[in-house]
Formats: C-alpha cells, structure tokens, sequence
C-alpha cells in the first residue's frame, strides 16, 4: 500500500483502504454519497463521498481522504451501475473538471438539479415549497458560445497543457484540444488558436487565459472586441470579454419566463436591478409600460443604452448608482412595480436587501446562477415581507452542477 500523506488522517479508514459502498444520493457538487455503519458510531452512518458514481449504483471505491465527520474516495469501478448512468460525450470527462454529470443520462440530470434546489430549500431556509421540473436546455452539446482555457508560465519556452483545471484540484491545467460542449465554432479554431500560442511561447512570461467566444458564425479572441448575441428579435452588443449568458439556444424561453412572471398581477414598471448590458430590462420591455435599468457600472450601463436605441427600444432608461443609493432614482409606484434581480454568484449584499425591501416593489423575479446563495437571501427577503411564490430551474448548463434560478416573490405585507 502506498505511503500516505503526511497530514493524512487514518480515522476510519487506512489509505487507500478499498470498499465496497452502495450510493445512495448525489450532493450538489455531483459527488455520490454513500455511508458505512461503524462500530463505535450511532446514527445514519459514516458518509462517504466518491465523484462520477449515481444513485443506486454498487461500487468499489479507495479512500484518499478522512475528514471529521465523512471520507473521500476515488471511483474505482462500478459493478452494478444505474439504469440513468450514460456513455460520456468526451474522452476527458473525469479527468477535466469543467463537467460533472456527463455519466448521467440527460433526463436524469434534469431530475437531480430540480431536487437538489428543493433540498436546499428545504435543509438552508427550512422551506418545504413544490419546484417546477428543471426547464431543458434546447441544445445539450456544442451549447457554448464562450470558453476561456488557460495555460501556465512557459518553460524553456515551451507552453504545455492549454485547457482547465483538473477535477478535484485547485491548480494546474488538464490539456483540452477539444471540448464538446462548447459551439462548433469554437472547437474549429480552437487547433489554430492553441497552435498560435504555442508558436509565440517566448513572448509569455507568465500564464495566460484565452478567449474564444462565437460571434455571428465567428470566433472572436480580442477580449476588447465588440461581441454580438442575438435573444429572439433582439440583437445585443457588449465587450467579448464581458459577462453575458453563455448558453444562446435556452435565452429565449429563460427570458421569456422571467418577463411571465415580472408581469403577473398588473404590473405596470420593471426595475432591472443588475441590469448589465441590458438583457433583462430589453428583452421584457415590451410588457411594461416602462422600464428602468440600473447598474453601478457606467461602462455598463452606457452598452445597454447602445442596445437600447439600436433595437429601437424607448420605454427603458438606464441608471448610474451607487451601491448605497440603487433605488433613489426610481419613482415609479412600488405597488404596481417588479423587480428582477440577477446577482453574481455570490448573490445580494445585506445593503441591497435592505434598499430593496424598503423600495417596497408588489413582485421580485431573483434570478441566480447559485441557488445557495439565492436561498439564503430568500430567508431576509421573507423577513422583509415577501413570500414566495414559485421556483423554476432552467438549465443553462448541460452536463454540468450549474444551473439557474429563478424564484418568484410577492410581498405580503
């Protein structure tokens, strides 16, 4: 047996201890979880986590890792695999850490990530609510429209793996010359592309990360660029390296259900609080009689007014503010206002909570792409006097743990 390392811990398990474990669940993270009943421990078991394995599946597994209260082990073989386990999409899944459930069939992947918010609900917020099916994305390979492989500092002039990280590491580059979730756009130039860093190896002093975002038919590397998407009859302009959804094929019905359900109960004014380059705020325009966008970004704020004239839009006016002061522009009446927010993943500050709740708008859409986050903002916003009402997962990401959110809240009170 190998010789284990030095701060391993050999409580319960040796290194590299092989068991044969029965898989019971997934975690958020898309690790199965198994437990093992122990001599001296009382209650549900000792858990045990082993990535790439499904729920009912038998497996032989080594541990590698025993933390307080559970293991970590890697797969070794599956002998007596799920009805829902699938043949893998591509040669490196398991070892790049950039996908999670391509071992799981589609309809089971949907299934899990509907769960999985209802659990968090449930076990963070201590809310027992229905969530509707996970929406399906439209395309579940070549969805892509951005991918952004790095590599590290050369040596001897020479750039080795261009890719992404390794699966259970924090460092390092798995070398990834294709990738069949990203568009065919991307995977077409992605030889040249890698080729002609490679060729300029000397001029890089340090790592680097690429970008190759499919614009119009086009891939674009100049993070500086102008970027183009289309959203229905929508066509929205931004910088190529700047945030935008990377999932084009889904952004239809994904904004469609988010304008249903901003509107319900008469609503007659929109605010995008996180309003970006305006995808939001213009694609449901033209169910409100206005809207207003607001951002802390300028530069932001500046590309969604672009966007704005460009598709001919004259009912969204777009705001400068402070994080302080998000809402002081807005006047329209908070009883026949909504609110769609749509925060970076790690959701909403206690200060915009409060702005929010002391706004006072009759509906919030809360859009989010870490329902974590999003469940733990749920709990102030309940306290603040909203209730919710209904929570839909879209999946924007096929084949991976991510997914969206977007949970509807109207105030009681």
């Amino acid at each position: 047996m190998p010789r284990p390392p030095k701060k391993f811990h050999a409580h319960p398990f040796e290194y590299h201890e092989e068991l044969v474990l029965t898989i019971e669940s997934l975690t958020n993270l898309g690790d199965g979880i198994a437990r093992v009943d122990l001599p001296d421990q009382e209650g549900e078991g000792w858990v045990v986590f082993v990535p790439f394995t499904l729920p009912g599946e038998k497996v032989r597994a080594r541990i590698f890792r025993n933390d307080k209260n559970h293991s970590r082990a890697d797969l070794i073989k599956v002998i007596e695999p799920s009805e829902d386990r699938a043949t893998p999409g591509c040669p490196l899944f398991g070892a790049c850490g950039g996908c999670q459930y391509q071992h799981l069939a589609y309809p089971a992947q949907l299934a899990w990530k509907t769960r999985q918010v209802g659990e968090l609900l449930e076990h963070m917020a201590g809310i027992h609510h229905s969530v509707e099916p996970c929406h399906p994305s439209p395309q579940i390979w070549g969805y892509r429209s951005k991918i952004t492989p790095h590599f590290a500092k050369p040596r001897q002039g020479v750039i080795d793996a261009i890719g992404f990280l390794p699966n259970a590491r924090r460092s390092g580059q798995m070398d990834v010359p294709h990738c069949p979730i990203a568009m065919a756009e991307i995977n077409a130039a992605l030889p040249s592309v890698r080729e002609d860093v490679r060729r300029r190896a000397k001029t890089y002093k340090r790592g680097a990360t690429l970008l190759l975002r499919a614009v119009e038919g086009r891939v674009e590397t100049n993070p500086n660029a102008i970027a183009t998407e289309r959203v229905g009859e929508l066509s929205f302009d931004f910088l190529a390296g700047d945030f935008f959804q990377n999932n084009p094929f889904i952004l239809p019905d994904f904004t469609g259900y988010a304008a249903a359900e901003a509107r319900k109960g008469e609503m007659r004014f929109l605010v995008d609080a996180y309003c970006g380059s305006g995808l939001f705020a213009l694609t449901l325009a033209p169910h409100f009689e206005q809207v207003a966008g607001v951002e802390v970004s300028e530069t932001s704020a500046d590309w969604a007014r672009r966007n704005a004239l460009q598709n001919g839009i004259s009912n969204a006016t777009f705001l400068t503010a402070s994080a302080e002061a998000i809402f002081e522009g807005i006047a329209f009446p908070a009883e026949k206002t909504a609110v769609l927010i749509d925060p970076p993943r790690k959701g909403c500050s206690e200060e915009f909570l409060a702005q929010l709740i002391a706004f006072g708008p009759e509906r919030v859409v809360y859009v989010s792409c870490n329902p974590a986050t999003q469940v733990r903002d749920l709990g102030r916003l309940q306290e603040g006097g909203y209730g919710l009402e209904k929570v839909q997962p879209f999946d924007l990401f096929p084949h991976t743990r991510h997914l969206e959110c977007v949970m509807t809240l109207v105030k009681t009170h």
